[in-house]
């Protein structure tokens, strides 16, 4: 860790993505004793302190602004970890607190804009906008590999947000997967159709890739080996090789061979079309999704 690594972070909200974040930025060296959580969950809190050995606040607005068993340490940056349906309400409950303490707020909850977040926590108890509230926000899509220190996600960042905020944000996701930035926030609607929905599409290979080695004859436990593994190489290959994927398709393509015989009989099924039509219904989705969170 670098430019995070003295730096107070705490998070909002204790789930799944918390965890893997809280964990991978541990796992990469970041010190347990400047991360505090707050959660609402009593047993959800204790196991992730159990787990972790991070601080519990006592409430919300304690984890940002501080309290003793924290050394009263303001956070430097926060991190909302809550689902959408709350979001607005969680966030107008802590304007003051950040306006006090002036963090980068980081956001994994999907389909919550930056502009609707900003507002959100630059507006006082009657509703009023708050003079000079220039919160700095960025916004990410990671997936569900992040659980394993694998994932893939999105980042955008708002205009008050910095370079060095922009960095800060980045070493923090790249504790859990690769990151890629991008300059308009409409395009996060496509990541999430890309790779935030993307592992669900791998998976639903893998169902039919295991399902076909058994009606082949192979038992269920090997066909799903076989089929994780495979799936595991041509990714890393992809990875490694430089080479657009149609070449490297090609490359493995015998003319009148096995493979060859599959990917024209997918092709006759449209599979090809099928999933970039599956990809496209997600974009839309989460563009219907963040149309629905916008006041």
């Amino acid at each position: 860790m670098t430019r995070t690594g003295a730096q107070h972070i705490t998070f909002i909200g204790g789930g799944n993505m918390a965890e893997a974040i809280i964990g991978g930025l541990i796992e990469n060296g970041f010190d347990r004793a400047n991360i505090t959580l707050s959660e609402i969950v009593t047993a959800r809190a204790q196991y992730m302190h159990d787990t972790f050995g991070i601080n519990l606040a006592p409430d919300n607005t304690s984890a940002i602004t501080g309290y003793e068993g924290n050394n009263r340490s303001k956070a430097q940056v926060v991190v909302f970890a809550v689902k959408p349906q709350v979001m607005k309400q969680v966030a107008l409950s802590l304007s003051s607190a950040l306006i006090e303490a002036k963090p980068l707020v980081i956001t994994i909850a999907a389909g919550i804009r930056t502009t609707e977040l900003a507002r959100w926590l630059s507006t006082d108890d009657n509703g009023e906008a708050i003079p000079g509230a220039e919160i700095p926000v960025v916004r990410c899509m990671p997936n569900t590999p992040a659980l394993v220190l694998c994932g893939a996600t999105g980042l955008y960042a708002n205009r008050y947000a910095t370079e060095e905020h922009k960095e800060v944000a980045n070493e923090i996701l790249c504790s859990i997967s690769k990151t890629q930035w991008l300059e308009d926030e409409q395009l996060l609607d496509a990541v999430t159709a890309v790779s935030g929905s993307g592992p669900a599409y791998f998976f639903l290979m893998l169902e039919a890739m295991e399902n076909a080695g058994v009606k082949a004859g192979l038992p269920k436990e090997i066909a799903s080996a076989l089929a994780v593994q495979t799936c595991l190489g041509a990714a890393k290959m992809a990875e490694k090789s430089g080479e657009e994927f149609a070449e490297l398709r090609r490359r493995v393509t015998s003319p009148n061979g096995t493979t060859e015989a599959a990917i024209t009989t997918m092709q006759r099924g449209e599979v090809r079309e099928w999933i970039e039509k599956g990809v496209l219904a997600a974009n839309t989705r989460s563009q219907e999704l963040g149309e629905m969170f916008k006041d």
